[in-house]
C-alpha cells in the first residue's frame, strides 16, 4: 500500500510552521500533523482564509494546537516580521514546510520588484528559512521541507533576467521558480552539513494534485484552451491529501534523509504514495546551485 498519513510518528511537543496552509496541500499537511499532536502554525497571506482554516482544523478536537501567523511572501520586509513573530511567540521551531506558491499568473512583481513567482515561491521562502533557522538549531530532528513540482524538469534559470522583464512566459517563469525550489533545498542541506548542523533540508513534490492552484491560474488569464486541457487531464489528478504525502514523508519519516527529494511513485511521478525521485539535472549540479544561492542572496539583500 505504501507510506500513508497513518505512518506519521507521534508529533507531540513539536512545532510545525506551514506556509500557504489555508487550503490545498498546506491545509492537508497541517491537518495530518495536528492529528499526530503537533502544534501547527498556519503562515498565510490572507488572515481571513487562515482563520477559516483554523476553525476547520479545530473542529477535529483531537491532536495538537493551531495558531496563525500573517505572512506575505511577496514582501521581504513582512517575511522578516513574520519570522520575528514566530521567535517571540515560541522561541523554537521543529518543522518548516515551505509549501505556499503561486502558479502562472500574468506578470506581476513583488514589493521589492521581483517577478511574482520567483519572488514568492523561491526568494520569499529562502528569506523565511534563513530567518527561522536559528530557532531550529537546538531542536531534536529539525527539518526544512521545500515543496517543488514536476515543473522543475522543464524549468531553466534565466541568469540574465530572473524577473522576466523581457518576453514574459507564465509557465516558463513558474518552471524557473520550481527548479529554484529544489536547487535551494539541496544547496541548503549541503551548507548545513558543512556547518556541522543537524538540521535537515529536503524537497518534495505532489505530482498532479487537485488544489486551488490550477483553477486560479486558468481564471487569471481566461484561456479556454487551457481550461479544456485541465478538464481532459482531470482523471489523472489525485486528492490534495494524497498530494501532501510526499512533503509529510519528508517532514516526519524516520528514514527520510537530508538532501533527498520525494514525490508520488506511480505514473512517472504523477500520483501515488511517496517515494524517492530524481531531481532536475540542474539541481544535481553543485556549481549551479551555488550560483543560484549567490544570486538569490543579492536579490534578497537588495
Amino acid at each position: 500500500m505504501g507510506w500513508s498519513a497513518a505512518d506519521i510518528p507521534n508529533q507531540q511537543g513539536r512545532i510545525a510552521l506551514i506556509t500557504g496552509a489555508n487550503s490545498g496541500l498546506g491545509l492537508e499537511t497541517a491537518r495530518a500533523l495536528k492529528r499526530c499532536g503537533a502544534t501547527v502554525v498556519l503562515a498565510c497571506r490572507s488572515h481571513r482564509k487562515a482563520e477559516r482554516a483554523k476553525q476547520e482544523l479545530l473542529q477535529e478536537r483531537d491532536g495538537g494546537a493551531v495558531d496563525l501567523v500573517d505572512l506575505d511572501l511577496a514582501d521581504l520586509t513582512n517575511v522578516q516580521q513574520a519570522a520575528a513573530t514566530v521567535g517571540e511567540r515560541y522561541g523554537c521551531l521543529d518543522l518548516l514546510i515551505n509549501n505556499a506558491g503561486v502558479m502562472a499568473p500574468p506578470r506581476r512583481t513583488t514589493a521589492q520588484g521581483h517577478e511574482l513567482q520567483f519572488g514568492v515561491n523561491h526568494l520569499g521562502h529562502m528569506a523565511l528559512t534563513q530567518a527561522l533557522l536559528p530557532l531550529m538549531q537546538n531542536r531534536p530532528d529539525p527539518r526544512v521541507v521545500t515543496v517543488t513540482s514536476g515543473a522543475q524538469y522543464f524549468g531553466k534559470i534565466r541568469w540574465d533576467d530572473p524577473s522576466w522583464s523581457k518576453s514574459y512566459d507564465r509557465y516558463g517563469a513558474y518552471g524557473q521558480s520550481k527548479l529554484a525550489n529544489v536547487m535551494f533545498a539541496l544547496e541548503l542541506d549541503a551548507r548545513l552539513r558543512e556547518q556541522g548542523s543537524h538540521i535537515r533540508s529536503l524537497a518534495a513534490h505532489p505530482g498532479i494534485a487537485r488544489t486551488e492552484l490550477q483553477p486560479t491560474a486558468i481564471a487569471s488569464v481566461g484561456n479556454r484552451f487551457e481550461a479544456l486541457a485541465y478538464r481532459l487531464m482531470d482523471p489523472l489528478f489525485q486528492s490534495a491529501g494524497m498530494g501532501a504525502l510526499p512533503q509529510l514523508h519528508a517532514a516526519t519519516s524516520a528514514t527520510a534523509q537530508g538532501g533527498e527529494h520525494y514525490g508520488p511513485e506511480q505514473f512517472g511521478g504523477l500520483r501515488g504514495a511517496p517515494a524517492l525521485c530524481r531531481v532536475a539535472p540542474a539541481a544535481s549540479q553543485p556549481a549551479e546551485r551555488q550560483r543560484l544561492w549567490s544570486l538569490s542572496e543579492q536579490l534578497i539583500g537588495g
